[in-house]
């Protein structure tokens, strides 16, 4: 009999399906528009995605795993910070397995990254791996010996919303976060974070990707943003270092796509890792913008 697992990510603007069987093949995959503000449409969402894999595994009662762009209180099992705010304050868990009739795991996002690359991807075989996305938001997961680590407040891995490190105060009260507080990681490392550390260099707005291609094609401005950028990310990440020492960082999100990272990160790093070494591997994400997707397949088997 074939052990299926279904896995779905929901994103801000998009939300996806994967059918996978147990030896990490992909059977079945689907997209569909998330249904932005409206909590009791983005349940019904979810349950026909996953009625469309079972169709397709000609299987019902499989498990299902769920990445989300939150967490899970351990205190109310409600949905907390997350950036897509409909579903803050809402018992998900509770309300798809009821939906669902079966067991339905729920995690951040970035956890599923994490649980992804550990199982089948840049951090498979590696003890301790720190995954980092480094998109519109900036969230991280951690995975220890294959499994994620989520902590008593189910905030491991939030790196994103802790100040920049080695950095002024009148440049953190520069960047004001979603969250609240200034200076958040988030508001540095992510794709709109680079695009702000473009405008207040020079005053003008451009998106991130526009930004890293200019610097690759040797554009003088978009250069020295982008050398701003990557020592903001050596700091970020030295600062993680630091605390858990991971055997590898493995990234992900749009900016993971800017091959300067991988050239010229290592180089700095060792300026603020305590000791001043560094051997600690940093890699783009294997599985792409479907690590996600596949991590929260990987969770309903968890």
């Amino acid at each position: 009999m074939q052990n299926w697992l279904i896995g779905i990510d929901l994103g801000g603007t998009k939300t996806e399906v994967i059918l996978m069987d147990d030896q990490s093949n992909e059977r079945f995959r689907k997209r569909v528009d998330t249904p932005a503000g409206n909590y009791q449409a983005t349940l019904d969402t979810i349950h026909a995605l996953v009625k469309d894999a079972e169709n397709h595994a000609g299987a019902t009662g499989i498990p299902v795993g769920v990445g989300i762009p939150g967490s899970v209180s351990h205190k109310t099992g409600r949905i907390k910070n997350g950036n897509s705010t409909w579903i803050n304050g809402q018992p998900m868990q509770q309300h798809l397995r009821e939906l669902l009739q079966r067991p339905v795991t729920l995690t951040n996002d970035a956890n599923c990254l994490a649980l992804s690359e550990a199982t089948d991807g840049a951090g498979q075989n590696y003890h301790t791996v720190f995954a980092a996305i480094l998109g519109t938001g900036c969230g991280a997961g951690i995975s220890v010996n294959g499994r994620i680590l989520t902590g008593p407040n189910g905030v491991a891995g939030e790196w994103g919303h802790n100040p920049l490190p080695w950095t002024p105060e009148a440049e953190l009260q520069q960047r004001p976060c979603f969250c609240g507080r200034h200076g958040c990681k988030e508001t540095f490392l992510s794709g709109t974070g680079l695009s702000l550390t473009h405008k207040l260099h020079t005053g003008e707005q451009l998106p991130a990707h526009t930004i890293a291609a200019n610097a690759g094609n040797g554009e003088p401005e978009a250069g020295k943003t982008m050398d701003q950028y990557l020592e903001h990310l050596a700091r970020g990440l030295a600062a993680i270092i630091n605390v858990i020492d991971p055997d590898i960082i493995v990234l992900g999100g749009g900016m993971s796509n800017a091959g300067q990272i991988y050239q010229e990160l290592p180089a700095r790093l060792p300026s603020y890792v305590f000791g001043g070494e560094c051997d600690t591997l940093i890699v783009k994400a294997a599985h792409g913008d479907s690590s996600g997707v596949r991590g929260a397949a990987w969770l309903a088997n968890e």
